[in-house]
This record gives structure tokens, C-alpha cells and sequence, in this order.
């Protein structure tokens, strides 16, 4: 089991490396995670939604992702509360009172997913969240030290150097477990570290001395791998000041709303050579792009409010008055629209609404959520048959004649026929519910020559590839990188012999 320091110390990235350690060295191997508060998530074939992070360490290991390794997931709608989902199903919002009256029976659903997985594989690597060492949570714990003492497994402790303080915050998290607790501990790990070994070096002999415990490695803090984020965008990847263009590429923003989620429908846009992608988080401004995107939201109407409220609402529109391209994924294609109505209060505390007015369009909030893996055809840029998946909770409606985007010709493995999305007739504007279109090689290849075609006013772009390279293949060459760099400054003869 990898556990941390705290949030953010690469946990979920080093379980994704682990894993495809594992593959690579022959075994059968599959990730887990008792318990993950996410809004990255994701659609299973079986038509359950799981946590974005174990699908990544899915992937690494070269398995199938299913909701065994994910079995519970919250999806924070606000301060205090979060929509529950159990086994890949959704039951209800609660806040942590609510949620911790029910511990008892996700603590069941849990140990029934782990032993499942401990029988079919044969390793599993379990991935803690947040820190052990919140001793005001220790009792409500089911996913850190409650979950080693289920699985009766060895635990390896990170901690993220970068930040400043590893030393102190690895010692101090040691201390503050109970000494059944503390022995579970076999090492530790220091990760994102810069510069010199070398001079590390005698803090590293203080640390081992100190917890009496080995440092089993040093990972060194990486730019160049692109592995898919958990729950947040690393500052890394935006910039808040920096609003200029970068001539000779193609510039997409996308508004980091405060609810957004599945942000990594975006992922494969960033690793194309010839795209500059950048997010316009709170206080940044729309640069001058050459398309917009409006991501999905867990809560609609607040994150409206919020664009209305901070101006970029405003600039939205009159970007589409002068002819920039913009896009709707599931929540931002709800706010393209008149009026989002939420009469059921599923997501926000207000009813209803109005949105941004650039399309007929008027969106209601349902009770019942939409799960599903789809398959749908282009009608937007005539592609063929493409894939992704819906997660949403919203009915769309149109209020005059329009086009739509998509027609989804399968969901959950069953045939149907069913618009989806909207394009405006010179396809500026469109919106769509389904997740994941940027996956499809041949799609993104063509909504980015559409942009370098139509959006360069009137400026020669050089250097952008057509075809673009297919991301399925590039994330097998990220794991396999990731894997290199880890087995190389871990112990992994440690490892193995904690496993026995």
C-alpha cells in the first residue's frame, strides 16, 4: 500500500508506476482505492462510473477497469456536501455526517471488492488518500491504516520534497500513528526531488536513522511524462498572468471552473505538438484564442455564476461575436444555452438559471443520472463512428430548429439512436454530453485542422501536424517512461521483498 504525507505527494502516480513495474515484470496486477473524492471520473464498459486515478493505474497495469477498485467515489458538489456513488451507482448527496452513519455498510461493500481483486490477481497495490496522520478521523478511516489492516499488507510512506519540509512531515507523520499503525510502515519514499543526490544525501542517513526505517528511493520531479492528474490541475499546466499567443500554434483555453470536472478530455489536445492549451483559472482572462472550451461542472448553475460574475461570461460572448470557435462539454454545453433549471435542487441550492444565451437551448436537472459508455457517429465533422462516455444529469432541450452534433448509436453496449449535442451551421458553436471525444484520434485531427483553417485570421501557421499521433499509443510510451524512471531510483529488490 503507497500512503502519503498528505494530498498532492504523487500517491497515484507512484501506484501507476508500481503497476506497471508489476505488468512488465510478469505478474498479474491490479490498483486499488477503498474510498476516492474525485470530479475526474469515468465510465466502465458495464456502465458504472469510477475514479479517474484507477482507470490511469488500470491502464498501466494492462487490465480492464472496473468499479472492485474504485468501490467508492465522492463527487463533491459544494463545501460541505457530495454526491455518493456506490459500486458505480449514484445514491444520493450527503454531507460527512450522513455519510459516516453509513460507514458501517460501505465498510462491507469495500472488503468485498478488495478480496475480489486479491483473488483474481497476483498482486494488488492499494492506494491510500489525504494522510494517516489525521488523528481526528481515525475512527471514521476507511481508506488509509483501516484498509492495511484489512488487506493485513506492508505500507510505503511518500512524501513530496518539492513542497519543502519532507523530512519533518515524514517524521511527524510517523509519530502521530499508534505503534500498530507505525509498524505497518516498512519505508519510505521522497518524491519530485531536484537537483543533487549528493547533497541529499546526509538527510537521507538523518531520516533512515531517525525512523528507523529505510528511504527505499528518491524519485526525481519530471516534466516530461504526461500522466494523467487525479483530481486538480498542477499549477504547472497554467499560467494565470500569461495571456499572450503562441504564434505558429494553434491556441485553445479552456475555463477552469470551480466544479469542473473530467478535465482530462483535454489531455489529449495538450500533448499535440502544434496546440497551445492553457486554463483560465480564477482571476486569469480569455487571451485571444482561437477556440474556447467550456469543461463539465458537478454543479452547473454556481459555476455559471461564477463566469458571470468574474467577467468571463461577458468575454465568452463577445469572443463568439467575433468569430472565435467555442465548445460545450456536458456542463458547458448546458451553459451555452437560455436557462439551466435545477427544480430538484440535485445539484445547487437555486431552482433555475439563465445561461449564456448563445444558443436555443434550455437545459433541465433530472434525478436520475446517465451512465454510459457510447458509441455515437460524427454528424459534426463526419469522422465515422467514434467513442467516449456520458455522465450527466441534465435533459437538454432545443427551443427552435438546430442541428445536432452527434447521433449515439449504442450505449452500455445496447444499440439506440439518439441525438446528442448541437452545432451551429458554421460549426463555431457546439455542445455535446458525451466525454472522451478528444480520444478519438481521426475526431481530434479533424476539429484541430478545422481550427487552423478557419480561425487563423488570416496568419500562416507552420509546424502543425494534420494526422495527428495516436494517443492510445502515446500513453503506453508515458507508463513505460514512468516505469524506466521509477524502477530506476527505487529499490525494487525492497519491494519484491515486502511482498515476499
Amino acid at each position: 500500500m503507497v500512503q502519503g504525507t498528505g494530498s498532492y505527494v504523487g500517491k497515484s502516480v507512484i501506484v501507476s508506476a508500481l503497476c506497471r513495474i508489476f505488468k512488465q515484470d510478469g505478474f498479474r496486477v491490479a490498483p486499488f482505492k477503498a474510498q476516492n473524492m474525485a470530479l475526474n471520473s469515468f465510465v466502465t464498459r458495464e456502465g458504472n462510473e469510477m475514479g479517474r486515478a484507477q482507470v490511469v493505474q488500470a491502464e498501466a497495469a494492462g487490465i480492464e477497469p472496473n468499479v472492485d477498485m474504485n468501490p467508492i467515489l465522492l463527487k463533491p458538489s459544494g463545501d460541505v456536501k457530495a454526491q455518493v456513488i456506490v459500486k458505480g451507482k449514484p445514491i444520493g448527496n450527503m454531507s460527512g455526517k450522513e455519510y459516516y452513519r453509513h460507514r458501517s455498510k460501505f465498510l462491507g461493500i469495500i472488503k468485498e471488492s478488495f478480496r475480489r481483486l486479491r483473488d483474481n490477481y497476483d498482486i494488488v497495490v492499494i492506494e491510500g488518500a489525504g494522510s494517516p496522520a489525521e488523528v481526528n478521523l481515525r475512527k471514521s478511516d476507511l481508506v488509509n491504516m483501516r484498509m492495511a489492516k484489512i488487506a493485513d499488507c506492508p505500507v510505503i510512506l511518500a512524501g513530496d520534497i518539492n513542497l519543502g519540509g519532507v523530512f519533518a512531515w515524514l517524521t511527524g507523520t510517523l509519530d502521530l500513528l499508534t505503534a500498530s499503525e507505525r509498524r505497518r510502515v516498512k519505508g519510505v519514499i521522497i518524491n519530485k526531488f531536484r537537483g543533487d543526490i549528493n547533497i541529499l544525501k546526509p538527510g537521507l542517513d538523518f531520516l533512515a536513522r531517525r525512523i528507523k526505517r529505510p528511504v527505499l528511493g528518491v524519485i526525481p520531479y519530471f516534466h516530461d511524462i504526461r500522466i494523467p492528474e487525479e483530481d486538480s490541475i498542477s499549477k504547472e499546466r497554467y499560467s494565470l498572468f500569461d495571456e499572450s499567443r503562441r504564434e505558429g500554434k494553434i491556441n485553445i483555453e479552456v475555463l477552469y471552473l470551480p466544479h469542473i470536472s473530467n478535465f482530462t478530455d483535454f489531455d489529449p489536445l495538450e500533448k499535440e505538438p502544434g496546440v497551445h492549451l492553457r486554463y483560465i483559472v480564477p482571476g486569469g482572462k480569455i487571451g485571444a484564442p482561437d477556440c474556447i472550451i467550456i469543461p463539465g461542472s458537478k454543479n452547473t448553475i454556481d459555476d455559471l455564476s461564477y463566469l458571470k460574475n468574474s467577467g468571463l461570461a461577458e468575454a465568452v460572448i463577445d469572443n463568439v461575436k467575433r468569430g472565435v470557435a467555442v465548445a460545450g462539454i456536458c456542463g458547458g454545453y448546458q451553459m451555452l444555452g437560455r436557462e439551466i433549471r435545477d427544480p430538484y435542487r440535485a445539484e445547487s441550492k437555486r431552482r433555475a438559471m439563465t445561461g449564456l444565451g448563445i444558443l436555443p437551448l434550455a437545459t433541465t436537472i433530472l434525478r436520475k443520472k446517465v451512465i454510459h459508455q457510447v458509441q455515437a457517429e460524427d454528424l459534426l465533422f463526419g469522422t465515422g463512428t467514434l467513442k467516449g462516455y456520458e455522465i450527466h444529469m441534465g435533459r437538454t432541450d432545443f427551443l427552435s430548429p438546430l442541428k445536432p452534433a452527434f447521433n449515439i448509436c449504442a450505449r452500455s453496449r445496447k444499440t439506440v439512436r439518439v441525438s446528442d449535442g448541437v452545432t451551429s451551421k458554421d460549426k463555431k458553436v457546439w455542445g455535446t454530453y458525451i466525454h472522451g471525444l478528444f480520444e478519438n484520434d481521426r475526431f481530434r485531427g479533424k476539429f484541430l485542422d478545422y481550427l487552423r483553417k478557419g480561425t487563423d485570421r488570416g496568419r500562416q501557421r507552420s509546424g502543425i501536424k494534420k494526422d495527428p499521433r495516436s494517443f492510445l499509443e502515446a500513453k503506453e510510451k508515458e507508463y513505460d517512461k514512468l516505469a524506466a524512471l521509477v524502477r530506476k531510483n527505487l529499490d525494487m529488490r525492497k519491494i519484491y521483498s515486502l511482498l515476499g
